[in-house]
């Protein structure tokens, strides 16, 4: 398991030396794999750790307290994303004031060369860090120089005539065009996490689901889905996934607030608190609405339930991993 460290400050992580990537990694698409990657490679042949950097909350989480942009992933997903790559270390640093007020050539110094010795940094294209974004790939160059690593930049990578990114992805999700989306993540777009228990009320009006919260995070999509649950072997699960409906938002019509992902698998029985699932997103059937009543409310679940399962059975299940 890849190694977790939150902290700026401490003693030396990789006295042999390592090879460090840095970037949001926010849904790990085609452009982070291929930087990550490419950072294996290196530390590979070196014979040093493969570092990856990021930050928990974002940065432009931080700055936007109050409106914060939608995630594509939470951070347990995005360390084990981190660690199927072959990633031997992963830093998710605290950003806080501190954080935001050290200079690019202090964030040097303490983390790259202080806390990883590294040998080699690679970067995405446009990248900045440090106090008011003042550090990009000049400034690690030179203070490569003078800590003795190089620092690199990968070129952008574009897919279907424009760049892959999060911000891309985020819109196609918006858009309901999940498959565009998952050929830019390069595969399904998904979110994990354990289930909890809810208020029951699900299973009250005759569809019971499984509940993941968003760690108060704001998610890239909200409505009715048509859905596919993994994660479920050993309690008969199909190939492919297990076929249901899903409901991602705040629940208008009962009170909600807080944004709470409820899966209804069809024709399932048991009991799935606490253990740890993975809702794939099919296709988009309406935006999130508030009615009336429970009987209106109701009668539309069994109008999205038929239109899920009509949709499942056309759709061909994929999980391939770019």
């Amino acid at each position: 398991m890849s190694r977790l460290f939150r902290d700026v400050d401490g003693g030396p992580l990789c006295p042999n030396g390592s090879v460090v990537c840095i970037g949001a990694f926010d849904g790990l698409h085609l452009g982070h794999r291929a930087l990550v990657r490419h950072a294996v490679e290196r530390a590979r042949a070196l014979d040093v750790d493969a570092v990856a950097l990021s930050f928990e909350p974002l940065p432009r989480e931080f700055f936007a307290a109050g409106t914060p942009p939608p995630r594509l992933s939470l951070p347990r997903a995005r360390i084990e994303g981190l660690r199927e790559l072959g990633i031997d270390r992963v830093g998710l640093l605290r950003f806080d004031a501190k954080l935001a007020a050290l200079a690019p050539e202090a964030f040097v110094e303490t983390v790259l060369a202080r806390r990883l010795s590294a040998r080699e940094v690679w970067v995405g294209p446009d990248f900045r860090f440090g106090h008011r974004r003042a550090g990009d790939i000049g400034v690690l160059r030179a203070q490569g120089a003078r800590y003795g690593f190089e620092a690199g930049e990968i070129a952008p990578l574009h897919l279907e005539g424009a760049r892959v990114s999060s911000t891309r992805i985020r819109r196609a999700l918006v858009d309901g065009d999940f498959g565009l989306a998952a050929r830019l993540l390069g595969k399904p777009y998904a979110v994990s996490g354990r289930v909890v228990r809810g208020q029951r009320l699900g299973r009250t009006l005759g569809y019971p689901t499984a509940n993941l919260r968003f760690g108060g995070k704001v998610p890239a999509l909200r409505g009715i889905y048509a859905t596919r649950v993994h994660g479920l072997e050993g309690a008969g699960a199909p190939a492919g996934g297990w076929p249901s409906v899903s409901s991602f938002g705040t629940r208008p019509t009962v009170g909600g607030v807080e944004p709470l992902l409820e899966a209804h698998l069809f024709d399932f029985s048991g009991d799935l608190y606490g253990r740890r699932v993975e809702v794939e997103f099919v296709a988009r059937l309406r935006d999130e609405e508030k009615f009336p009543d429970l009987p209106t409310l109701v009668a539309q679940m069994h109008r999205d339930a038929g239109e899920a399962r009509r949709i499942l059975q056309q759709h061909t299940p994929g999980r391939d991993t770019a």
